[in-house]
């Protein structure tokens, strides 16, 4: 009797704890969110990030507030949304640089980026598109190769600083092809792309929403792109894969939740992001901003899991390789 009694009173808990869940998906949100961007405000991940915060809260009928938390490259902001409440109202915006990168340039990294956190949707990617001087006489992406390849020393390139996304991509470029390069560091990547049109360093990785610009103006060419397929918005520029088999360099960007968020919130935000990437005026306001837009199946949050754990052993192998000691 008793046990039968426990059984039923089991079941009754059960029962209300599940239709207790069922109410509160059915009324989330019911507040605004908060996302974190371990950025400072006005650049292009912050832009981002605005866009389609402003896009997915009128999907969600809430509104979402950006708490910019810049510093250390990131990784301040990333630490801090590791510790916020993972109650579903609380999110961190990083990317592939502070989720991918980040835990082998760091000695002592406040956070893990794939057993702290999970994943809830992956915005757009700026692939990287490699760039040389209007008069380099490298005129297409199969004879920078050739050069690579029969110069010893390296050919030039410039970076935004050690272990920045350039140079990384840089060194996986060197890595796959089995050649050294010889990376030269400045401050940003725009110092780095004003050197190369001056014409005294060989190459620059750009990403594609800001490199856009700089070909149209027309002082520097642009011959690869680092996305798997072309992109429309660099006509005749093919994908680096095309002479690098299976090269892929893209800076990703995404949300993500703190370990422990109910999975029904983070279904629920995934599902409102995918029927906003279903709007083709959203995707060409993207990639009209030089965004290069995944399939659908890219974007949810299991993939992007996937993805982020991949990245952080990619990237390790990568700072190994090119022997980028930690800071």
């Amino acid at each position: 009797m008793n046990k039968t009694f426990l059984a039923a009173g089991a079941a009754v808990i059960l029962s209300l704890g599940t239709a207790t869940a069922t109410a509160q998906t059915q009324n989330y949100p019911s507040r605004a969110l908060n996302w974190i961007v371990p950025l400072a405000p006005g650049g292009p991940a912050d832009t981002l990030t605005r866009t389609v915060a402003d896009k997915l809260g009128g999907q969600l009928k809430t509104s979402i507030v950006i708490e910019n938390v810049a510093g250390a490259g990131g990784t301040i902001g990333a630490a801090k949304g590791a510790t916020v409440p993972a109650d579903g109202y609380h999110f961190l915006v990083s990317h592939m640089g502070i989720m991918g990168a980040a835990p082998s340039l760091y000695k002592a990294l406040r956070y893990d980026p794939v057993k702290d956190f999970s994943a809830v949707i992956r915005f757009p990617d700026t692939p990287a598109v490699l760039l040389v001087n209007k008069d380099s006489p490298y005129q297409t992406l199969e004879e920078l190769v050739k050069a690579a390849k029969e110069k010893p020393e390296g050919l030039l390139f410039g970076t935004a600083g050690v272990g920045s996304v350039s140079h990384l991509v840089a060194e996986l470029f060197a890595s796959e092809l089995g050649v050294k390069i010889q990376p030269v560091p400045f401050r940003g990547n725009a110092p780095a792309v004003a050197e190369l049109m001056s014409g005294r360093i060989d190459a620059v990785f750009d990403q594609s929403n800001t490199a856009m610009a700089t070909v149209e103006g027309g002082r520097v060419r642009a011959l690869g792109v680092g996305s798997q397929s072309a992109m429309p918005q660099f006509p005749n520029v093919p994908p680096i894969a095309s002479v690098i088999p299976n090269f892929e360099a893209t800076t990703w960007y995404g949300l993500y939740a703190p370990a422990g968020t109910p999975r029904a919130a983070i279904d629920h935000i995934n599902q409102a992001y995918l029927t906003l990437m279903d709007d083709s005026a959203f995707r060409e306001e993207l990639l009209a901003r030089g965004l290069y837009v995944q399939k659908t199946s890219e974007l949810a949050a299991d993939p992007f899991q996937a993805l982020t754990k991949a990245e952080v052993e990619r990237w390790a192998q990568v700072v190994k390789a090119a022997g980028i000691p930690p800071q």
